[in-house]
């Protein structure tokens, strides 16, 4: 299946009457502030539009819900047009594929390096910091007026998949977007307000009892920690209370490779990994069947933790000594 432009995508979306988003599975900011800001741009020019979940939104993205999100998949019984946000396969929303390839058409627009075109139609960039990033190109080429709520989720998006542009996905058009969106009235101290300070206490908790797992190897080099499910129980939290336990670990000096292991039930472990500079994390999490980016990147495990932390850790390991072969 070929590329399409974000022009040919936005025909498409420009003909349908009905819409149905799909963000990943654990959706993240990118994800959610991408289906946010495009549900209420078509809303806005009057097609039925809804963003289908696979699970409730983190809290620190509630606010993102404008009454967009829902679990009824038949809220759109058939919709003209289902289309992925911010991932490039279906194993990324298995328990809604089903409803995913009853649209009509299907769109896939991603900015995973490692997808490969699904849809009948897909525009895949790697270059894009963030798939909201071509989400406001897509609104901009469909001459839909920028707001600000539209604004500020696109700009969640953003902000969350740069690391507030410090990550080196961040470009001139990165800035260039944040800008146009600052004349549409964004409140960019809200959004920060809302996904970085508001910590409940059990994520505080809970956090601190997973970095207390943390190993260092690879000559301090790479560094790993999980948590586990009784963990979770222990602190009354839940496992997206240990988002950002990943980044942690990748800004400990030295660390070039940061990973992280959540234990979701018996023998099925989900792995999220960062790279600083010069490591490509993709590559370890391909070794696995996963994907992502350069700098980040995850895949899954279908074994228990401390087999899972055992492989993983050999897998970052080989990957460093090639990576020392090559200098």
């Amino acid at each position: 299946m070929k590329q399409h432009t974000i022009q040919e995508i936005g025909q498409q979306l420009a003909k349908a009457k009905s819409v149905l988003l799909f963000p990943h599975d654990n959706a993240d900011g990118d994800a959610l502030g991408s289906a946010a800001a495009l549900c209420g741009a078509l809303r806005k020019a009057g097609k039925e539009t809804a963003v289908l979940m696979g699970e409730r939104a983190p809290d620190s993205f509630q606010f993102l819900d404008q009454g967009f999100f829902t679990f009824d998949q038949q809220q759109i019984p058939e919709p003209d047009i289902c289309m992925c946000l911010d991932c490039g396969e279906p194993s990324r929303f298995l328990k809604r594929k089903e409803k995913f390839f009853q649209g009509r058409t299907t769109i896939c627009l991603d900015h995973h390096v490692t997808s490969e075109p699904f849809a009948d139609y897909n525009h895949i960039d790697g270059k894009a910091a963030a798939a909201a990033e071509l989400v406001y190109k897509l609104i901009v080429s469909m001459g839909i007026a920028m707001d600000k709520t539209i604004g500020e989720a696109i700009f969640t998006g953003i902000c969350t998949d740069t690391g507030n542009f410090q990550y080196s996905n961040t470009t001139k058009e990165s800035h260039l977007i944040t800008a146009a969106l600052y004349d549409a009235g964004i409140d960019h101290a809200k959004v920060a307000v809302e996904v970085y300070q508001n910590m409940p206490l059990e994520k505080f908790q809970i956090v601190n009892k997973t970095l207390g797992t943390m190993e260092l190897f690879a000559e301090g080099k790479a560094a790993m920690a999980h948590v586990t499910q009784a963990m979770l129980q222990e602190m009354g939290a839940s496992v997206d209370h240990t988002d950002g336990c990943v980044e942690a670990l990748r800004n400990i000096k030295g660390v070039e490779v940061a990973a992280f292991i959540k234990e979701k039930k018996d023998h099925l472990c989900k792995v999220s990994m960062r790279a600083k500079s010069t490591a490509n994390v993709a590559k370890i999490a391909a070794v696995f069947g996963g994907g992502g980016h350069v700098k980040a990147a995850g895949c899954t495990l279908e074994m228990d933790i401390q087999e899972a932390c055992g492989r993983l850790k050999q897998a970052i390991e080989e990957s460093i000594r090639k990576d020392q072969a090559l200098e």
